[in-house]
């Protein structure tokens, strides 16, 4: 079987053997948008929950626009636009309209990464485009603690906006069960310590925070409980994309409303159930942008982790491009010689750095399966001393895992990683969907 992975920006052919592969897991298709501008435009025009948004900006001295960065796939230019003329039509010209990118954690936004998300029409309209500095403390305002404890540092440009807009990209995600909507905030634009309270170990090991998982999701509640305090968005806008990054839909609107609309459109293309689980998974970390860095990589081997039997194998092939990931990951991966035992102290002594989450995450997942890593980024010895196994092809790696589980071993294949959400029926997740979740958890979404 020839298939051909998400990998970098041009993807990583691939054979398999016949007789092994007992499912090939895409997204599910669902139609794509024939006119991405004109639905955006219409969707800020006939919002769901809100009046529209010009009606929205009347009167306003000033907005601030939240985008993501670089690392999401989201296209910022087709959802931006119909914004900012909303905007201009409601009276505000370009002068007192911030575009805030929600780096997180992440380093700042180059001016060819901005033209590329935005376009150059965009960047050099006269908007003030700044990205959101998560070390700045003096960029940010402190508004107390969630009922968690967790310490909230909000960027100061959102908060002292008359007019806050949330664009982002609704898909699973690794611990707070879908991305998108309050994640613009929390971690989007959140200080460093805010973030590590979101990211904490008890967050990260939390029974509920699963991808997919909306029902009193310990991670979600807590994004929750940060926007609330940051002041919930006036407007947000959601969308959903397909395997091929096309558009598949647009909600935008009332800050719960829109991204639970998102979100069951998102469950609909991405959640796959399969009846067993396998011995073997194939897997990505979705290519590019998503793989540039190790960073997101326990993204996509947790999301293949759902389905492999205890003492299975995982293989995730990802380029990395730019190597580990930031300063502050790198330096940890590299200095911890036992993941489990640096997890376990974390647990017992509340112990939190900066981007302890990825290998937390990764090591969750390591306490069950092996894991072969394919990237040609990353030297072999440093992935080792990122607990994987480097392999030069992923079929070395099927190679290596059939000799360990026998020749009738069943594989999965999931081509776009992440972006997709496998389970086993029997799972939860398999028995039900994010409007029943949403329901179980209704003080957050509503």
């Amino acid at each position: 079987m020839e298939l051909t992975l998400r990998y970098g920006k041009q993807g990583l052919a691939v054979r398999l053997p016949d007789d092994n592969v007992a499912e090939v897991l895409h997204l599910n298709e669902v139609p794509t948008l024939s006119d991405p501008p004109a639905a955006a435009q219409k969707a800020c025009h006939s919002p769901i929950g809100t009046p529209p948004l010009t009606e929205l900006a009347r009167g306003r001295k000033d907005a601030c626009i939240v985008i993501s960065d670089i690392t999401r796939p989201v296209p910022n230019r087709v959802l931006v636009s119909p914004i900012l003329k909303a905007l201009h039509t409601a009276g505000l010209d370009a002068d007192h309209i911030v575009i805030l990118v929600a780096t997180g954690l992440h380093r700042a936004a180059t001016d060819r990464e901005l033209r590329e998300m935005l376009g150059a029409d965009i960047v050099d309209g006269g908007y003030h485009i700044h990205s959101h500095i998560a070390h700045d403390r003096d960029s940010h305002h402190h508004l107390g603690r969630t009922s968690r404890g967790t310490e909230i540092w909000i960027d100061y440009r959102y908060l002292e906006a008359d007019l806050r807009i949330l664009v982002s990209l609704v898909e699973p995600h690794v611990f707070a069960g879908y991305s998108g909507g309050r994640k613009a905030i929390c971690p989007g634009i959140s200080g460093a310590q805010t973030i590590m309270g979101f990211h904490s170990p008890a967050m990260i090991e939390a029974p509920r925070a699963i991808a997919g998982n909306i029902a009193n999701n310990e991670c979600d509640q807590e994004a929750h409980a940060v926007a609330k305090l940051a002041g919930r968005a006036d407007f947000t806008v959601n969308c959903t994309l397909n395997e091929q990054r096309e558009l598949t839909g647009i909600f935008a609107g009332d800050f719960f409303q829109a991204p639970l609309a998102a979100m069951e459109l998102a469950e609909k293309q991405s959640k796959v159930i399969i009846e067993a689980p396998v011995d073997i998974a194939v897997t990505t970390n979705a290519g590019y942008p998503l793989d540039l860095t190790f960073y997101q990589s326990p993204k996509g081997i947790s999301a293949a982790a759902a389905i492999v039997r205890p003492g299975g194998t995982i293989i995730i092939a990802q380029e990395n491009a730019e190597g580990i990931g930031n300063t502050e990951f790198a330096e940890l991966m590299l200095r911890v010689d036992n993941p489990h035992e640096f997890v376990q102290k974390a647990l017992e002594t509340g112990q939190n750095q900066i981007d302890q989450w990825g290998l937390h995450q990764l090591e969750k997942t390591l306490r069950h399966h092996q894991v072969y890593n394919c990237s040609a980024g990353l030297a072999p010895e440093v992935q080792k001393q990122l607990f994987v196994e480097p392999i030069s092809s992923v079929e070395e790696g099927v190679a290596r895992a059939l000799a360990e589980h026998g020749s009738q071993a069943t594989i999965a294949v999931i081509p776009e990683g992440p972006y997709v959400m496998p389970c086993v029926r029997t799972d939860p997740l398999g028995q039900m969907n994010v409007r029943q979740m949403a329901q179980k958890a209704a003080n957050d979404y509503c």
